[in-house]
C-alpha cells in the first residue's frame, strides 16, 4: 500500500528529524516536505498525501491552522500536530479538529501511535 506522508516544518532539521523517525516505523512510506503552511497547501493541490505531520509553531501561520485548512479539504486525512509547546489549550485545539499530538522532539516511539493508527484507517478506507 503506497502511502505519502506530509512534513510540514519551517525548520530543515526538525522535517530531517521527523522523516527519520518516519522512515524508522515506515521505511516504504514517501514523504515530501513543506517549510511552512502556503507550500504545504500548493503541494497537496499539485500531489497526493495520504497524512500529514504538521509543526504547530511557524511563522506564516500555525499548525492548526494549517490543519484546519487540510481537514476542509480531506475531512479523512490523518493530522498530527507535532511540537515541544506541550499546552492542555494547543492539545485541546487539535483534538477539535481531530489531529493527534506528538510531542517534539519527534522520535520513532512518540510517533508509532498515531503511525500504527493512520496505517489502520488508511487500509480500512482503500478495501
Amino acid at each position: 500500500m503506497p502511502v505519502t506522508v506530509l512534513i510540514v516544518d519551517d525548520s530543515k532539521l526538525a522535517r530531517i528529524v521527523a522523516a527519520k523517525a518516519l522512515a524508522a516505523l515506515q521505511p516504504d512510506w514517501s514523504k515530501i516536505e513543506a517549510g511552512g503552511g502556503a507550500q504545504a497547501l500548493e503541494l497537496v493541490d499539485r500531489t497526493p498525501v495520504d497524512l500529514a505531520l504538521i509543526d504547530y509553531n511557524m511563522t506564516e501561520m500555525d499548525g492548526l491552522e494549517l490543519a484546519g485548512a487540510l481537514r476542509s479539504r480531506f475531512p479523512d486525512m490523518p493530522i498530527a500536530i507535532i511540537t515541544a509547546n506541550i499546552q492542555d489549550e494547543i492539545v485541546a485545539r487539535a483534538r477539535e479538529i481531530g489531529a493527534a499530538f506528538v510531542a517534539k522532539p519527534v522520535t520513532p516511539e512518540g510517533l508509532e501511535g498515531f503511525l500504527s493508527g493512520a496505517a489502520l484507517r488508511l487500509r480500512a478506507a482503500r478495501s
